[in-house]
């Protein structure tokens, strides 16, 4: 089943286009890692389908339904959820009271503090914490955690292990793939490619605002999405 469709999207800051005509789709259950190098579109594109952001053209179709002129908290009931790049915790709040939050504007489902805290286990000696007071392991786990409240069908992770120490980003993908093999659908935006391409089924790499690579994870070479990466290829949109 097809949870998020992206039709010929298009978005712009000011006359920069940041978005090119991009086009794909998401199935429910399914992991995708959106790559590519800075200034490839992939946050701005993110933050399109999540709301954040005003699309140029194109639709952001979920769950059957076209969302695109919706607003980010109008998605967010429909069952969108964006961890945005930075994180963006409240920093005067503790781990708990960021989480409760975002668990009073939840749709219906499963995810309630102690579930977020059983997915990722760090949080559980840091519940009264201030998030102002975290490292960035624990701000992104916060983060993550926070936009499971909202019991999402669909989860967006923006820049997952930007700026984490290994052992950090250990401990959020240990996380991410409790999620993953609990049947979350998640597109993931991540820099570190072998990180990505290893817990996704799909990947799409972007270049300059448009896919320029997409095919199943197991199907593409580390060598292919280096060379789609940096633009040393001319792309192909397989399977988008």
């Amino acid at each position: 089943m097809t949870v998020l469709s992206i039709e010929g999207l298009d978005a712009r800051h000011g006359l920069l286009q940041a978005v090119r005509d991009v086009s794909f789709e998401v199935a429910e259950g399914e992991t995708i890692a959106l790559v590519g190098a800075n200034g490839a579109g992939k946050t701005t594109l993110l933050r399109t389908i999540a709301g954040a952001h005003g699309p140029a053209a194109g639709r952001v179709v979920f769950d059957g339904s076209d969302v695109t002129r919706l607003r980010a908290y109008q998605r967010v009931r429909a069952g969108i959820a964006l961890v945005p790049e930075g994180r963006r915790l409240f920093p005067e709040l503790t781990v708990e009271e960021n989480l409760l939050v975002a668990g009073a504007h939840a749709g219906p489902g499963p995810w309630s503090v102690s579930r977020v805290v059983e997915a990722f286990p760090l949080l559980e000696p840091l519940r009264k914490r201030r998030a102002a007071s975290l490292s960035g392991g624990e701000q992104q786990a916060t983060a993550i955690g926070r936009a499971l409240m909202t019991n999402p069908r669909l989860l967006l992770v923006d820049e997952v292990s930007l700026g984490l120490a290994p052992v950090a980003v250990d401990a959020v993908y240990r996380s991410l793939a409790t999620l993953i093999e609990s049947g979350a659908t998640i597109v993931l935006v991540e820099q570190d490619l072998a990180r990505g391409m290893a817990v996704a089924d799909r990947v799409i790499c972007m270049l300059e605002g448009r896919i320029v690579l997409a095919g199943a994870a197991d199907e593409l070479t580390r060598e292919e999405v280096t060379a789609a990466y940096f633009g040393l290829r001319s792309g192909q949109e397989a399977g988008a």
